[in-house]
């Protein structure tokens, strides 16, 4: 027995199976660049692998590392209206320049609105005397990177971000 498709069936079937392979292939790639481990391991990841001038990691030695609360909410995002499942902030105890890097952890669909909030929000004059020269927000997936100072520390620190 023999079954004869016509030629606009076995078009119809063919981008059926091309749609399948598409969105099957496109769901494994996302979950193979999620960061995984928490964000003080991420922190500690991106000051190893960042490119940074010898004077930085010289200064880095007064560097802590806090998990963020509803106290520090205000003073390192600049806002309490960011809903996010876990945040860190490293942030220099005593340094002649204006310094600060944070990852937050968000549900993926908060991702972009989080950002836009830290924009809005985030004071490049916050630190008595100094400025930050720049501000940088990224992310990736469920993870945004936010960080303020000089501008080649900012870009190794992004670098380094990006090659998680």
């Amino acid at each position: 027995m023999r079954v004869r498709m016509g030629k606009k069936t076995a078009a119809y079937l063919l981008i059926a199976a091309l749609c399948f392979l598409c969105f099957a292939c496109g769901s494994d790639k996302k979950t193979s660049d999620a960061l995984t481990g928490n964000l003080s391991e991420i922190m500690d990841t991106l000051y190893e692998n960042a490119e940074l001038s010898e004077d930085f990691r010289a200064g880095m030695d007064s560097f802590e590392t806090y998990e963020i609360t509803d106290d520090l909410e205000m003073s390192i995002l600049g806002t309490d209206e960011i809903t996010y499942l876990e945040g860190v902030a490293s942030i220099p105890m005593i340094s002649p320049n204006a310094y600060q890097c944070v990852l937050l952890r968000v549900d993926e669909e908060d991702v972009e609105t989080a950002k836009q909030q830290l924009k809005e929000n985030a004071d490049l004059n916050k630190w008595i005397c100094v400025s930050a020269e720049t501000m940088l927000i990224e992310s990736r997936d469920d993870v945004i990177f936010f960080v303020m100072g000089d501008q080649d520390t900012v870009y190794a620190l992004n670098s380094a971000f990006q090659n998680l």
